[in-house]
């Protein structure tokens, strides 16, 4: 058991950091290959904040961990809105100026609908799985899209500035890149041996693991960049790295999960208490940001509203644990 706990706490420290030298090594790649700007904060940073979530639940479906596959994916998407964009906006109101982010918002929600239809039969099986990663790549191709089409749009001078601080050499760029990559599998075996031991040494489900301290060691990532692009005024892409996320999470880290291992049986508390969680809080981001009267804001008082929703879903679960562990 305490072997496990510091095999987590040693995962998650290499899984940020080598995240952090993953997505560095791979914007500086792209732009010393030409890529415009708002294409490589939009796809590249996008792709490498959701990547420890996809590794991580890429190797709990090769160790016949399902449960823990979707959890990480719905409980990074609900940390994602209800910790990180509620303590956000409870400490610097977000305000949204980009026409890109408004278009992802409705997006967002579509997606969240069609994952849990997929799962209402209590499987998912491989082809809607590859329903989801075509999803992805479609959704990689629309980024693409508007990003090349998106000249002028308030993000890509945000960007601009925020990949000026990490310009390297393309040597080390590309050392970074496979560096970081070769990291992250091996601190995500790390985290997945640890949560699995620990949710087999208290006797609850992998899943309940997964949506509480793998997803949210697997959202730290999201934390970083959205707390410092809000400090620095970049309100845009404080909320754009929470809904391209939450988008990556429910397409790719289901998709690839449900791609390697089919589940025939989802726990049926997924689709009664986890799905709708994740609909209602983006539900809640979605009426918050779009500004259907005038311009998108989450104000501190929205922040709060979804920040306690979090605290009062995460409490739930630790019941859930300390019940199980005593019984």
């Amino acid at each position: 058991m305490i072997l496990a706990a510091l095999a987590i706490i040693a995962g998650f420290a290499l899984l940020v950091w080598s995240a952090d030298r993953f997505v560095e090594g791979a914007a500086a790649t792209a732009k010393h290959a030409g890529m415009p700007t708002l294409l490589i904060g939009m796809v590249i940073v996008g792709f490498g904040t959701s990547a420890p979530e996809m590794v991580v639940s890429a190797m709990a479906a090769l160790d016949g961990s399902p449960g823990l596959a979707l959890g990480n994916a719905y409980g990074s998407n609900i940390a994602n809105t209800g910790l990180i964009l509620g303590v956000t906006a409870l400490v610097i109101p977000l305000a949204v100026h980009s026409k890109i982010v408004r278009k992802e918002l409705p997006l967002l929600l579509a997606i969240s609908c069609l994952t849990g239809a997929f799962l209402w039969n209590d499987s998912l099986e491989r082809w809607e799985a590859m329903v989801l990663l075509a999803g992805f790549f479609g959704l990689i191709g629309w980024t693409i899209y508007s990003a090349m089409t998106g000249k002028g749009d308030v993000m890509e001078s945000s960007i601009e500035g925020e990949l000026e601080i990490h310009a390297m050499t393309l040597g080390r760029a590309i050392f970074w890149v496979i560096a970081g990559l070769a990291l992250l599998i091996v601190s995500s075996r790390i985290l997945v041996w640890g949560a699995v031991t620990i949710a087999e040494s208290l006797g609850v489900s992998d899943l309940i693991i997964g949506l509480t301290i793998v997803a949210l060691g697997t959202s730290l990532p999201e934390l970083a960049a959205t707390v410092v692009a809000a400090r620095k005024g970049e309100h845009d892409i404080a909320i754009g790295n929470v809904v391209g996320s939450n988008m990556f999470n429910l397409l790719a880290v289901v998709g690839i999960a449900g791609a390697i291992a089919p589940m025939s049986s989802v726990p049926p508390e997924l689709l009664s208490r986890d799905w709708p969680m994740v609909v209602g809080l983006t539900i809640a981001l979605f009426i918050f940001g779009y500004g259907f009267r005038g311009q998108g804001r989450i104000n501190r008082f929205e922040g709060a509203a979804l920040l306690l929703a979090y605290i009062a879903y995460n409490t739930y679960l630790v019941m859930t644990i300390t019940r199980v562990a005593t019984s």
